[in-house]
């Protein structure tokens, strides 16, 4: 498990949302409210409310694939222009089902030392992620954080 830096703390906290269809963010309350507490565990994490950006036009839309995602994207653009200290997510797999585009999230938090954070721990994709011949491998590495991709 990695350790929020200083420097992870000077830039925002974004906090994404996503549930697959309108009826389960209906039918599915609780997984809706555990996913809007993440600003809170930002906060409790050391992030200032004014820093903590919550991303949640993506509810009820799928995560196989990007489009028609706009916070995805824009989530996606913030890491990539290091302004983005943590990303959250109740888990790893709600950012994307897409295998492509969660390589690319990771890709691009290592880049710019972006940490993911869901409800298993806090994860620092330079870290915890060993990257050889496209392929990321590290015993180590929480399954759970994994497991979907």
């Amino acid at each position: 498990m990695s350790t929020i830096q200083p420097h992870h703390l000077q830039r925002q906290a974004y906090v994404y949302l996503r549930q697959s269809t309108p009826s389960q963010v209906d039918t599915h309350r609780e997984s809706t409210e555990r996913q809007y507490a993440l600003v809170d565990r930002a906060m409790a994490l050391g992030w200032d409310h004014s820093q903590v950006q919550l991303l949640d036009h993506d509810l009820g839309k799928s995560g196989t694939t990007a489009q028609g995602r706009d916070d995805f994207h824009q989530l996606m653009a913030a890491v990539g222009l290091g302004e983005v200290g943590a990303v959250f997510a109740l888990e790893a797999s709600r950012f994307s089902r897409s295998q492509a585009d969660w390589h690319k999230l990771l890709d691009i938090c290592a880049l710019t030392d972006t940490l993911i954070v869901d409800h298993d721990g806090i994860y620092n994709p330079n870290e915890a992620l060993h990257q050889k011949s496209g392929q990321y491998t590290d015993p180590s590495v929480n399954k759970t954080f994994l497991a979907s991709f």
